[in-house]
């Protein structure tokens, strides 16, 4: 409240405020000093637009006036002035012509009358409520410093003592004589001597006469209160609602508001204060709401802190959750690297030690040989030369075609695409909103553990999912990855709950998920399962790829044929990584025939022995020898063969991408054959008078020759 009883002007309390008619208050001394002059004729005009005034006229609220006289000072030079509030104030000008008052609030301006600015009604009211308020906070009211000084002294200006009511100007006595006297064109001018406690514009000064000396003030008797200021001895009885401002009767009957609405005062103090209680029940219904607001703003100002916190909690969670997942991802593909790199060395090394074995060998029998060339004697030369001959011709079939050339090369062919994983990185941001509520892809499908299992190669797994209202489920996407971590790919696609998934490498750790999509979209992943498949491979004949000539028993695993010619029976199994070994039992073997043993693609032909083709990699065996084929090549023949009661082992190394046959549970002759790459099944070519019983689930053999 105490900002709304100070002058806008200097800042203080009000000292005799008067009201303008924009309803602005403003002290009587601090209008006196805003009062700019104009030049005759001319209406103050808004400059609200341009930087050389310091206040904006409005073009209207003009009142006619004509100067008392012509007459003014002219020693005197204006100054700018500004007062403790920050309001530039100009000194007051001597009226020539039309003067005119800016209001400093809202800048609208009104000319005054020949009145001056004793044309403005003084507000008592407020002028009471600041008295009331500064005894009430116990403020004093200093006269001393509502003391008037002059005008025009240049330094430190003194208490004036008098004022000239046409200059409207307040004179020291040394000013006064120097730019006032009382002689000429201004001894026509009202000089009255200037009272502190009240200024002139209610008739507080005495008035001097021409040449009179000022020697004290005599202060004329306060007037009572609503009283007109015009005609003093009459009371306020009426209120002009065109002037907005109360009346007496005199002023009616000299018909200054002959023509004006005018009703009688104590209907008007009602009405306005009516509207005026009604105005301020508005506001404060108004103000109620903003302390409600500022309450909740507040509030608002907690939530955010909180909620600021917690988000960035959640942030730092799911962006430590992504380096966690990479740290694990690259965990496994160094494991990867390492594992390769092992392999490669071990090669590296295994080829440096069986080609350093060899060379040795090479070399005494080269110098072993050498010595023998110098002997002179015929009969002992001969004695040993077929057998040393023999020894030199097998030494040299050991260096067999690319024994010299290494199995291994020194780079490493693993790629690391990373750029759409960096790309996803560098475009993660914020979604703007919120989801708006409404139809919904499925949720994450849940699998259901106790129904997810493996069976040899096989997987077998179940989920079930809640539908989302509204909008069914339409199908299952169920993805693997290879069995080594590596990228998953789709293997099912449809409406069921349960999937079984075959043909998957042996001693492998599978991670399966499962989503779940509809007409709005695709859901979210769920949770990762690991599947471990077993560790060695079981499985038997395949009666449905094998010729028709084949006869199973035994739940497929013994086979026979009833034709002379041989035929091909393929395994259930696939192998396309690990190490896999199994056995072939002869349970009958008539007529010396040769079966063949060994693996081929699954579109190897049936109606000729093993290893014709180029799709097989065989070994076929009589009772006393046995040879290596593939694509109807025989090569590495080797003694040995087998009966009844026999079995024969094959061991198909994927890692090494070899393949090797035993005989007995010994190694039979030298690695069959090499390089192997792809996928691969057990198969067995025989005739009537061979039957086969097959063995799986067998362990690695320790006795490899290489």
């Amino acid at each position: 409240m105490e900002e709304e009883l100070k002058c806008p002007v200097c800042g203080s309390f009000f000292k005799d405020p008067i009201l303008l008619p924009c309803s602005h208050n403003v002290c009587l001394l601090c209008a006196r000093n805003i009062t700019v002059q104009t030049p005759d004729g001319e209406t103050p005009v808004q400059s609200r637009a341009s930087g050389s005034s310091d206040y904006d006229y409005l073009d209207m609220d003009k009142m006619s006036l004509y100067s008392e006289t012509d007459s003014g000072y002219g020693s005197y030079t204006p100054c700018q002035l500004k007062s403790p509030n920050g309001v530039r104030v100009f000194p007051p000008v001597a009226p020539h012509r039309n003067c005119s008052l800016t209001c400093p609030l809202c800048h609208r301006s009104v000319s005054l009358d020949e009145r001056g600015l004793r044309g403005f009604p003084r507000n008592r009211l407020l002028e009471a409520i600041v008295v009331r308020y500064q005894q009430t906070r116990g403020i004093p009211c200093s006269a001393s410093s509502s003391a008037v000084r002059c005008q025009l002294c240049d330094r430190n200006p003194v208490v004036a003592t008098v004022m000239c009511e046409q200059c409207d100007v307040y004179y020291c006595n040394a000013c006064q004589q120097r730019c006032h006297p009382s002689r000429g064109p201004l001894a026509k001018h009202r000089l009255v001597a200037a009272v502190a406690a009240e200024p002139s514009g209610w008739r507080c000064c005495e008035r001097l006469l021409p040449g009179q000396a000022v020697v004290g003030s005599s202060r004329p008797s306060a007037r009572k209160a609503g009283t007109c200021a015009d005609h003093e001895a009459e009371n306020f009885s009426m209120y002009c609602c065109s002037c907005k401002a109360p009346v007496c009767v005199k002023c009616l009957e000299e018909g200054k508001h002959a023509k004006h609405d005018v009703k009688p005062l104590a209907v008007m103090w009602k009405q306005h204060k009516c509207q005026l209680s009604q105005a301020l029940n508005g506001v404060s219904d108004k103000a109620k709401e903003a302390k409600e607001f500022l309450v909740q703003l507040k509030n608002m100002l907690q939530q955010i802190q909180e909620n600021g916190v917690e988000f960035e909690a959640c942030l730092v969670a799911q962006c430590d959750s992504l380096i966690e997942a990479l740290t694990r991802q690259k965990a496994k593909l160094l494991t990867k690297v390492t594992k390769e790199k092992e392999y490669k060395l071990k090669v590296v090394r295994d080829q440096i030690t069986h080609c350093t074995m060899k060379l040795r060998q090479t070399t005494g029998m080269m110098e072993y040989c050498l010595e023998v060339l110098k002997e002179n004697d015929p009969s002992g030369f001969l004695q040993i030369s077929d057998a040393l001959i023999k020894r030199v011709t097998s030494s040299q079939d050991q260096w067999v075609k690319g024994a010299l050339e290494p199995k291994v090369g020194p780079d490493f062919d693993l790629t690391l695409n990373t750029d759409s994983l960096m790309q996803t990185i560098l475009q993660l941001d914020f979604c703007q909103g919120k989801m708006e509520s409404g139809p919904a892809v499925p949720a994450a499908p849940l699998l259901q553990l106790e129904k997810c299992c493996t069976r040899n190669n096989s997987a077998t797994l179940a989920w079930r999912v809640t539908a989302p209202a509204g909008c069914p489920i339409e199908g299952y996407i169920l993805e693997l990855d290879d069995g080594n971590g590596g990228q998953y790919r789709e293997v099912y696609v449809g409406k069921e709950t349960v999937c079984t998934v075959d043909g998957l490498h042996f001693n492998s750790s599978y991670n399966a998920r499962v989503k779940a999509y509809n007409a709005i979209g695709v859901g979210p992943y769920s949770k990762t399962v690991v599947l471990k498949t077993s560790d060695v491979a079981w499985f038997t004949f395949d009666p449905t790829s094998a010729h028709r000539d084949i006869v199973l028993s035994n739940e497929n695993q013994t086979a026979t044929c009833s034709s002379y010619d041989d035929r091909v029976v393929l395994g259930t199994a696939a192998f396309s990584k690990g190490t896999h070994y199994w056995e072939v039992s002869i349970d009958r073997y008539d007529n010396h025939p040769d079966p063949a043993f060994g693996v081929a693609r699954i579109n190897t032909m049936k109606e000729m022995m093993l290893g014709k083709d180029d799709k097989a990699w065989a070994m076929y065996v009589d009772n006393n020898r046995s040879w290596f084929m593939h694509n109807n090549s025989h090569t590495n023949r080797a003694e040995g063969g087998i009966t009844k009661g026999s079995t024969v082992g094959i061991l198909l190394d994927l890692t090494k991408h070899t393949l090797t046959f035993f005989i007995n549970k010994e190694q039979h002759g030298p690695t069959a054959f090499e390089n192997l790459d792809g996928v691969f099944v057990p198969a067995v070519s025989l005739n009537r008078n061979v039957q086969v019983t097959l063995l799986t689930g067998l362990e690695v053999p320790k006795n490899i020759k290489q």
